[in-house]
């Protein structure tokens, strides 16, 4: 027979053990998962890369809500095929069009100032058909809906014409290809933003590092996705030679456009003091994350 101090003792373990435990399992599984400032994912196919990217800040659906109009600005500027790189990888735009839709967008509009003819860039980027297969509408820009955007702390600008589906859009997700530039060394995703800008777009090469980043500011956002599927190494921005192009696999994502443009350096073995644009928006503080510390996860599929 248990002798009745040690029933006491055990009774006493027993009830410490039943109060304790529920406080160690919510100590344990209800901590909050640290999302990354930036995603870097390589060695897979676009629409992999995309999904796996996603993942790690909670899917679509973080970014885009139930009936919301979503723009997708990619770079369909230049009348190339995707091999060469000038433009956006046309899957990866159809796999973001399809999981805006899955996240409940009520309409994804897609659209470009484009530099060659608008149709052909349209069609021989390969977005046109892939965005409208997955539902979007593919809008060619019409110079009468750009309207005068205001520019609170404009250094140079204080007004620029923006195309209005653009200012009005709930969501918009940017997706530039990663790619060199003549003009200011590397096209990323502020250096994108142009193309929602109307007007004569070249008067804006003279002290281009301030008045883009006047625009930009303005501008930003949702979310950035470079498309590193293809780099443009030399030549760009339009490029046309195959030797041009580097098969990299890779795609960056960030919901700071400062953040992504700044990791996509090293795709270009750059640094901020050589990317004057990127430079000054990091001299103005629109960047969301410190780049000294930036909390970059890299991921590698194979």
């Amino acid at each position: 027979m248990m002798k009745r101090r040690h029933f006491i003792r055990n009774l006493s373990l027993s009830t410490f053990a039943v109060s304790t435990f529920p406080r160690i399992l919510t100590a344990k599984f209800n901590q909050t998962p640290v999302i990354p400032h930036v995603i870097w994912v390589e060695n897979g196919e676009p629409e992999t890369l995309l999904t796996n990217a996603l993942s790690q800040f909670g899917g679509m659906n973080r970014f885009i809500s139930k009936g919301d109009v979503v723009v997708v600005k990619p770079n369909m500027g230049w009348d190339k095929q995707p091999k060469y790189a000038a433009n956006t990888n046309p899957y990866l735009i159809k796999k973001i069009t399809e999981l805006c839709f899955d996240a409940g967008a009520k309409e994804v509009k897609i659209f470009d100032n484009t530099c060659n003819n608008p149709r052909r860039c349209y069609r021989n980027s390969g977005i046109e058909s892939l965005a409208e297969e997955a539902g979007a509408n593919v809008l060619q820009m019409r110079s009468n809906k750009y309207v005068a955007l205001k520019i609170k702390n404009g250094k140079i600008l204080k007004e620029w014409p923006v195309y209005k589906d653009y200012l009005d859009a709930d969501k918009t997700i940017n997706v530039p290809v990663a790619k060199h530039h003549s003009l200011c060394k590397v096209s990323l995703g502020l250096k994108n933003l142009m193309g929602v800008m109307g007007d004569d777009r070249g008067l804006l090469h003279t002290d281009f590092a301030s008045k883009l980043i006047d625009i930009d500011q303005e501008i930003m956002p949702t979310l950035t996705i470079i498309d590193a599927y293809r780099v443009l190494t030399k030549n760009g921005p339009v490029g046309g030679n195959l030797e041009d192009v580097d098969i990299r696999k890779t795609l960056i994502m960030s919901d700071c456009t400062i953040s992504a443009d700044y990791t996509a350096l090293k795709l270009f073995d750059l640094d901020l003091s050589q990317v004057g644009y990127l430079r000054e928006a990091v001299a103005r503080g629109i960047n969301r994350y410190d780049l000294t510390n930036l909390n970059v996860k890299k991921i590698s599929l194979s």
